[in-house]
């Protein structure tokens, strides 16, 4: 093997450009590596956390397999800004990429080409390059701080080509890298769509529902709107069978909404083989889900959670009331900001979290409750108990809450199929096409983001609906939030009809759907259900 000598005064310094996480977004981190006199040692600095220092060690074994001459005296490696804590393996690359400038490798022009490129990628012992999470954010970066090429790993090239205007390059390892560097030749360019992955397809289709005419109505209304929606009913009343077919209906994702969402399950570690997800979300966590399952987070570098996995999708909660309390609590403020902000000791992230939630429970233990075929044999404290498990603030921030009886036998054994989701998807998709008319030049894509004002400026009642509402608001108790939010839907309902505005037959329907009040959870005798 190779041996150099450095005099003392003389040390070689090498450059790049790699890149780290915060949350979803990326940031360019400088990379520079300083070969000096003194025992041969390797110092890290610039808060480096454990995957980065241990860098050295998968760096020196790819050299030696390589049949690369890694510097035998003081190595020193810098992380800038060296005040912002670093976690991963994608530093390896460039680190190894550093090195090889430093010890005098390349030519001028290869360094004036390295200070356009950002560079990551994680170095097996042998030498080759693996994939890493969070490529499509960091390549992003790259395109804001005005760099031109990327290098990662032959896995990551068809996501990194989703970004337009930057040259995606994908060497297979360390020497390969090496030599076309040494060389000053052009390195494995990546050919964008040749390993290109779409979304999953949803099997499941509006047809297969049988009966529950109200239900879908419930469903069309909320995949219109993007409200949030409850089901609440005996066990086999198609509950689940109907959230989960909410997606199949919603209007496709367009490009930034994709991008948006596969830079999520990027960093998350979940896109798998796929380079762009075209699909909604669907995301349905067990209720056994804990708090940072749900909402995200972690020590170093915070992940997102299951409500962030669902952005500009579906969070299905199963059996509501058996989830733990502090959990759906955490649901209260992004379903209102439409993000989750998560602080630790270290850094605060944020993630964008605009989902539509969509839940479903028995309304009592036995779950026979309001059913037509079984009697309910729960006293009216263990209901009462079983119902206040969720908090009066959450049920406000849910625009829909139906009640769902069972299919009769009559509806089953009609063969006639029943409406398909593509022709609900189109009604679907020209009321939500009204509604970017109506929000035009705003942040606010569809009638459930509305705020206050928005409500009071596009939600006008005449005197008729002003009436009605005087009368439920009155009777039920009913708080501000939940007014709100049945005009939300009665702005949706009149949106499905083309009406400009909200007429007393669509604000019936809204106070229709909004069946659970609070009072009804909190009264002493319980309430029939199919009633």
């Amino acid at each position: 093997m190779r041996t150099r000598q450095y005099a003392k005064g003389n040390a070689m310094i090498g450059r790049t450009i790699g890149g780290a996480l915060m949350g979803v977004e990326g940031y360019c981190v400088r990379i520079e590596i300083q070969i000096g006199f003194g025992m041969a040692n390797f110092y890290t600095v610039g808060l480096a956390e454990g995957a980065v220092r241990e860098s050295k060690v998968r760096v020196r074994s790819a050299f030696m397999e390589s049949d690369l001459y890694f510097p035998q005296t003081c190595v020193t490696l810098n992380l800038a800004p060296a005040d912002v804590r670093k976690d991963g393996s994608s530093y390896d690359l460039p680190i190894a990429i550093a090195i090889l400038q430093a010890n005098g490798e390349f030519r001028p022009a290869v360094q004036d080409w390295l200070d356009e490129t950002m560079i990551m990628g994680e170095l097996g012992l042998t030498g080759e390059i693996r994939p890493i999470r969070g490529v499509l954010p960091l390549v992003l970066a790259a395109r804001r701080a005005g760099l031109k090429n990327v290098i990662v790993a032959p896995e990551n090239g068809a996501e990194a080509a989703l970004v337009e205007g930057i040259s995606v390059y994908c060497p297979q390892n360390l020497r390969q890298t090496y030599e076309c560097l040494h060389r000053a030749t052009p390195l494995p360019q990546y050919i964008a769509g040749e390993t290109h992955q779409t979304g999953e397809i949803y099997p499941k289709d509006m047809s297969e529902i049988s009966g529950q005419l109200v239900a879908r109505r419930a469903l069309e209304i909320a995949a219109s709107g993007a409200h949030n929606l409850l089901f609440v009913g005996p066990p086999g009343s198609g509950k689940t069978m109907l959230a989960q077919r909410l997606p199949t209906i919603l209007p496709r994702l367009s490009f930034d909404e994709a991008l948006e969402v596969t830079a999520l399950y990027s960093v998350s570690g979940n896109l798998g083989n796929r380079s762009l997800i075209e699909t909604r979300p669907f995301r349905a966590p067990h209720h056994s889900v804990s708090d940072v399952g749900l909402v995200g987070g972690g020590s170093i570098s915070p992940k997102p959670g299951e409500i962030s996995l669902a952005h500009h999708g579906v969070l299905f909660l199963d059996e509501l009331p058996e989830f733990k309390r502090t959990v759906l609590e955490v649901l209260r403020q992004p379903l209102e900001d439409g993000s989750i902000n998560i602080t630790r000791r270290l850094q605060s992230v944020r993630f964008p979290s605009q989902f539509m939630l969509v839940a479903s429970m028995n309304a009592c233990p036995c779950g026979n409750l309001g059913s037509n075929l079984k009697r309910c044999m729960c006293r009216s404290e263990t209901i009462e108990m079983y119902q206040s498990r969720i908090s009066g603030p959450l049920l406000d921030r849910i625009d829909i809450q139906l009640e769902v009886a069972e299919v009769s036998y009559d509806d089953l054994l009609r063969h006639e199929s029943a409406e398909p989701s593509a022709r609900v998807r189109e009604r679907v998709e020209a009321c939500r096409a009204l509604q970017a008319r109506r929000f035009a030049g705003t942040p606010i894509r569809c009638n459930a983001q509305m705020s206050v004002r928005e409500v009071r400026e596009y939600c006008k009642l005449d005197d008729a609906g002003h009436e009605v509402m005087r009368r439920v608001v009155d009777k039920l108790g009913m708080s501000a939030r939940a007014h709100h939010r049945i005009l939300k839907v009665a702005r949706t309902i009149a949106d499905m009809d083309e009406k400009p505005r909200i007429a007393k037959k669509h604000l019936a329907e809204a106070i229709a759907l909004r069946t659970l009040d609070k009072k009804r959870y909190q009264c002493s005798e319980p309430y029939d259900v199919a009633r």
